[in-house]
Parts: C-alpha cells; structure tokens; sequence
C-alpha cells in the first residue's frame, strides 16, 4: 500500500531551525499598530480628552478641613468649591463668584448692634457681616453618601447610612458600593464646613487664626469638645459616634434659608474676602460625616481623607498612589463658562478662543507616580506628559538667555513646539536681621548702617543666576508682583541699595558697603574694640550637603566686607526653635502669601506679632511708625490713600533695613503645543476646568517623535539565527546521510 502523502507542503528540519527565529519576531513587529512602541498608556486611549500629568508623592489631606499643601491642593482644587474664586486670567488677582451668586453684601455694625455706613471708621466698626448667596441647582458629585431609596422623604431613606458588618462584605474601596446619589448643594453645608473648622479633633490648621477672626468660634470649639465627649462616653467601649454639627449653635455663621447664610468676624477685616475663595470654606453635607463615621470603614482607608466629596468640575475616580490618580469630568457639574474678558495681551496669545464654553474642556486627568525627575522629562520630551516643569539638570536643554537677558526656549524646544510660561510667584525669600541682636538690631543709626552695608553686599542677583537658574527677580520691598501695593520699574527702586542706571535698577558698588561699614565703626569689617574681624552669626537650614554650596556662597558675600561669618547649620525644626526662641542673629527664609493682599506680607513685620511672642514677625521688629501704618492699612479697601500708606511703611522698613529684600522666586513651566489655555495664575487652585486639548495633534506628534528603533531586532534575530547555525548544519547532514 503507498504512503499516505500530507497535502501540507514538507519543511526540512534544517529549513525550520533558519525560520522560526524569524517567525517569533513577527508579533512584535506587527503588535503595536499605530501607537508609539513605548506609550505607556493604552492604545484605545490614544485620541482620548485626557490630559496627563503626575505626583511625586502621596498627598496626605484631601479633606479641606485639614488640607494645606500644594500637592493636595492640585487635587482638592479641582473637586471643592468655595463661594469664591479667582478671575483665571485678570491680573492683578481678581476675586469673582463661584458657587455664589454675587461678591458678598458687607454690614458693619457697632458694639451694641447697631447698623453703621460703609464709610464707618474702621475704629467704631464691632462687627462685620458677610452675606452670601449660593446659586440654586448646584449638584454634588455622584456618591455612597448621598444614595437614598426611590420613594423616601427629602433627608431620609439613605442607603448606606446604617452599614452592619455583613454588609461591608466584599467592599474594599468607594467603588465597590453599587448605589450612588445627589443632592443640592446649599448654605447649610457652607456653614457645616465652617463648624468643622472649630472642631479640635480635625486639627485645621487655621483654627487659631479663625478664632481671632471669627465671632464665637473659639467658644464654639469648646462646645464641640464638651458635646462630643458626651457622646463618646454614652456610647461606651471606646467608641466615637457621629456629631452632627447642625445642632450645634453658632453665632459666628450662621443659615438665614436654603441658599443664603451670614458669617460675622470682628471689627474690620477686609481681607476676609479671600479666605472665601480659600478651600477651607468649601461646602460639607453632613451626610459626608455620617457616612464616614461608621465602623469599619477607616480600616478599610474609606474616609473623606482619602475619597472627597464635592461639587466641582471633577471627581476623584482612582486613588491608587502608589500608581496614580485619577480624576474625571463631574457628570453634575453645574453651568460654569469659559471667562469672556481678560487682559490685553490675553486675546492675541490665543486665551479668550474658549470664551463662553461650557466646562470643563477635558473628561479627564490622569496623574502617574513619578518620584524621579529625570524619567518625568524623558516622558515629557516624548509626549507622554503634557506639561512639565524644569529641574535644575534639564534646565541648560530646556532654557537659554537672550542678550537681553530675557529667558527663552533652546531651538530643541522649539522645534517641538513646546511653549514656555513664566509667573513671578507672590512669595519672597530674604535675608532677616533679629532686632533683638545687640549686634545687629535695634534701632541705632551704628546697626542701620551695618545692616545696610551687608544688604548691599550680599549680592541676590547672583545668588538667583547660580542657585535658581535665574529664575527670580531681585527684590526693592516686600511685595511680589501682584500685590495691590508693588510697584515697577523705577518707582519701585530701594535708593538705600540700588542705584538706577540705564533704564534699570544695579546694586550699588561693595566700596560703598565698606564705606557704610565704616562709617558703622567698623573699618575693613574689624571690631574696633578687639582689632579682629567682626564675627557675625548665621543661622541655616541647609544642614544637608546639598546646602554646602549655598552655605560657602553666603561666607564669601561677607567676605566682601571682610565679615568673618559663622555659620550654624541644623535641620529646619531646630531652626524654627532658633526662631521662636529669638537667639538666631542673622537667616534667610521666605514667605508665600496665602492671599494677594500687602496685609499678608506686612504683618511679618507687625510689632505685636514678633516671634518670641507667638508671631510670625521673625525679625522681631518694633517700630510705633510702622505698627501705626499697617493697622490704618490693613482695614482699608484698595484706594490711592492706602497705596500712600503702601508707600510710608515701605519707605521706612528701607531705612531701618530688618529685613534684605532677597528676591521674588519665578516660575517656569513647558507644555506642548496642543494643551491650550495655559496661564499661570499663583492663587487659583482650580485651573483645570480651564484647559483645553488636541488630542490628534498629540496622538501624530507621539508617533513622530518616538519611532521604533529597529536594528536591536534585527541583531537579536542574526544573533538567534547565528545560535541556531551548528544545529542547522547538524539537521543538514542527518538529511544528507538519510537521502544517501
């Protein structure tokens, strides 16, 4: 009988061992499609409304209550809403409504009660009252909180407001309860949030500032640790059962119907204002509490540390921060626009396109753990973070200065497309006088003298061109850009430090410090009543070797003067002890304004808040001139009468020189061509309702800027093909031998 025969056509082993190495490559050439080989993220989401960024740590806060730091407020910006917000593209820095209706109605009346004029003055004003209105039909975002059956009455029937063990069963984060609901957001929450402020166990940070501020708070909160104990102790074993802050009165805010409440703070304080665009007055249902307090939950990490609950643009959908977080488009977020009216310059650099789109213009953020910087840029620099700041090592690839002086991007970067914005932040880093020092303080034209001539010689031009890259602007006062109050250009000049010359402000020559130096009594920087160079003192918070540098630096200013510095290096809390306890002579710190307002800054130079007295006036500076202005200022609207106190007040902290004005840091950030609606703005928190993309832009210039480097494959294949030689060789002569 012949052979059955295969109709498959017949290999020889020989022929095999050559074509499956070559075979096995093939998926992974025709694997990747149209998407870049290494894009990190999913090929189905290559044209998709996201917008990527990253963290490099985990944001320990996210309740408002408690939050106040930069990396929790990128997150908690986006979900709560104050009643207030800044204008994103109005400079200065503009307050507008947010969740209210209008800016707040302002009363003032006297102690005993009575209504007085706005033009009250501010020594005859008690009380001040703030009125807000919240717009109707504002919704929170999707929630377990908020799930209520079908048919129950309004505040009632919630589904998950009574969790038994049994029913936490198989939940493992928020996501896994099936159910979620919505309300309306209103003025009682406004003022639940308010109450929390007070509550001692929720440790708010500015809890003891409030107390000052606002009526009945501090009694407030002895009433909520009273009550709260109470409860604790009813409940028995250990347990802490919910507090529902709406029974509690409180005199400081107050609910007047569903969509108005009142908040009273003592005296005059203007500045009150921008505390309502700050994340601490967020709003807060009480569900939120309830929902949280139940046991079983916090062992399981559901809490609204970890999982917020708000009324903004986006939700927290994914807190995962070991890997990334995620927040997506609020599927209840009430009608908010894209702004109509901003600056100038704003409608030629493409700003106002947007304006009157609803937001927000992305579905969603993805932020990923980055801990390094140099893997950020790469992704940066191959599309796959949209945005981007600039480390130190990156800078030289990223930025070059024209002949001008003026920072602007390398041709690399340009190529590519990437834009540069810049902002001068509103904070200020300096070099402080203790004036308590017998040395260097008081009031005396010798210490004035000394401690000008060391202002000139401690050169933060350079300081900013070694250290910062450049990126800061000296300063001639305490107020940054921004700020109702600064002033550019010549009519900001410090004359005690700088001289003007050719359209710009130069730092006077070090032979003019030596000659103030001596004219202080101390010729070529030596003490006359020892003939030793004078040994002054200077407290650091570089102890670490990256501050070495910085340290040596600030030796060698001194040395311009021929001022033996001592240097006294500990970590920062033992620096802050030196502070507190008012033994430090000389440091260099800084300061961030928490509102743009010259009451923020100038209070670090009040007299009554000097350090060794609980304040943050670390200079322990007194001056009755000074105290006087600033309490006339600090309760005045923004007039030319309180730029003209703006004016005194700096005027005299340059003459008595407390402080060295060292320099306003500047901000540089990149981002690609197509993420648009790009303007830095140092007080807002809530900027990315705002952007907006061009995902098909970004998805072509990922494939060209990343192409597969394939000749690695080409070597892996020869190199598999040359293994598998003497096998072939062998496999060829067992066929020869057979055939013969």
């Amino acid at each position: 009988m012949p052979p059955v025969r295969s109709s498959l056509p017949w290999f020889p082993v020989s022929v095999l061992l050559l074509v499956v190495p070559v075979l096995f490559l093939v998926p992974v050439l025709g694997g990747c499609g149209n998407n870049a080989w290494n894009n990190p993220y999913p090929a189905s989401d290559a044209r998709a409304n996201i917008v990527y960024s990253a963290f490099s740590e985990q944001p320990k806060h996210l309740d408002p209550v408690r939050s106040y730091s930069s990396n929790e407020y990128a997150f908690i910006g986006q979900i709560y809403e104050p009643p207030l917000q800044y204008h994103f593209l109005k400079r200065p820095y503009t307050l507008v409504p947010l969740t209210a209706q209008s800016m707040p109605e302002v009363r003032y009346f006297d102690a005993e009660g009575q209504p007085l004029p706005d033009s009250a003055p501010a020594a005859e004003i008690a009380v001040s009252e703030y009125l807000i209105r919240i717009r109707p039909g504002i919704q929170y975002q999707p929630h377990p909180a908020l799930a209520r059956a079908a048919d129950a009455p309004a505040g009632e029937g919630y589904l998950y407001h009574r969790l038994e063990p049994a029913d936490l069963r198989g939940i493992e984060d928020l996501g896994d309860f099936p159910q979620t609901g919505t309300r309306e957001l209103t003025a009682e929450d406004y003022v639940y949030q308010i109450k929390r402020l007070a509550a001692p166990w929720l440790h708010s940070p500015i809890a003891g500032l409030m107390g000052k501020h606002i009526l009945d708070f501090s009694e407030l909160s002895e009433r909520l640790s009273e009550r709260r104990a109470e409860l604790a102790a009813a409940a028995g074993k250990g347990e802490q059962p919910f507090l529902d802050l709406r029974a509690i009165p409180f005199a400081g805010a107050e609910v007047i119907d569903r969509h108005r409440y009142r908040i009273r703070v003592r005296g005059r304080y203007p500045q009150f204002q921008y505390w309502l665009a700050m994340l601490f007055f967020s709003p807060m249902p009480w569900e939120a509490e309830a929902f949280y307090a139940q046991p079983g939950l916090a062992e399981r990490n559901i809490t609204l540390d970890w999982y917020p609950l708000g009324s903004g643009a986006f939700m927290l959908s994914e807190n995962n921060p070991n890997l990334r977080m995620v927040l997506r488009r609020n599927p209840h977020f009430h009608g908010e626009t894209y702004p109509s009216e901003g600056m100038p310059e704003d409608l030629q650099a493409g700003l106002l396109q947007d304006a009157g789109q609803p937001l927000p213009l992305v579905d969603e953020v993805i932020y990923a753990l980055e801990k390094e910087s140099i893997p950020y840029w790469n992704k940066f620099l191959q599309g796959y973070y949209d945005s981007s700041g600039i480390a130190s090592d990156a800078f030289d690839q990223a930025i070059a200065f024209g002949a001008d002086g003026d920072a602007e991007l390398t041709p690399g970067m340009r190529e590519k497309g990437i834009r540069l914005a810049t902002a001068v932040n509103t904070s200020i880093w300096y070099l402080g006088f203790n004036m308590l020092d017998p040395v260097l303080g008081g009031d005396t034209e010798r210490a004035r003298l000394l401690r000008r001539a060391i202002s000139i010689a401690v050169d933060f031009g350079e300081y900013i061109s070694i250290f910062a890259n450049g990126r800061g602007i000296e300063a001639q006062g305490m107020l940054p850009p921004g700020i109702f109050g600064h002033h550019d250009g010549r009519a900001g000049l410090n004359p005690y430090i700088f001289d003007w010359q050719d359209g710009r402000a130069l730092r006077k020559p070090i032979s003019e410090a030596r000659a103030l130096l001596a004219e202080a009594g101390y010729p070529d920087g030596r003490d006359p009543r020892s003939g030793r160079p004078l040994t002054l003192y200077y407290e650091a918070m570089d102890a670490g070797p990256d501050g070495k540098a910085r340290l040596n630096w600030m030796r060698k200013q001194f040395a311009k003067l021929g001022i033996e510095l001592v240097v006294r290096a500990t970590d920062y809390n033992r620096f802050q002890d030196k502070m507190r306890e008012g033994t430090g002579q000389m440091f260099m710190w800084g300061w961030n304004a928490d509102y743009p307002d010259p009451e923020n800054l100038f209070f670090l130079l009040y007299g009554p808040n000097a350090k060794i007295k609980g304040g943050e006036n670390a200079f322990n500076y007194q001056n009755p001139e000074f105290d006087q202005l600033f309490e006339q200022m600090r309760v005045m609207d923004d007039t030319p009468e309180r730029q003209a106190l703006i004016n005194e007040m700096t005027d005299l902290l340059r003459r008595d020189g407390p402080v060295a004005f060292g320099f306003f840091p500047k901000d540089y950030s990149l981002y690609h061509q197509w993420l648009g609606n790009v303007k830095p703005n140092l007080m807002a928190n809530n900027t990315l309702k705002y952007r907006r993309l061009e995902p098909e832009l970004r998805a072509e210039q990922r494939r060209a800027w990343n192409p597969p480097i394939l000749w690695p494959l080409g070597l892996l294949a020869l190199i598999l093909m040359l293994g598998a030689l003497p096998a072939w060789r062998m496999a060829r002569k067992r066929e020869r031998s057979r055939a013969r």
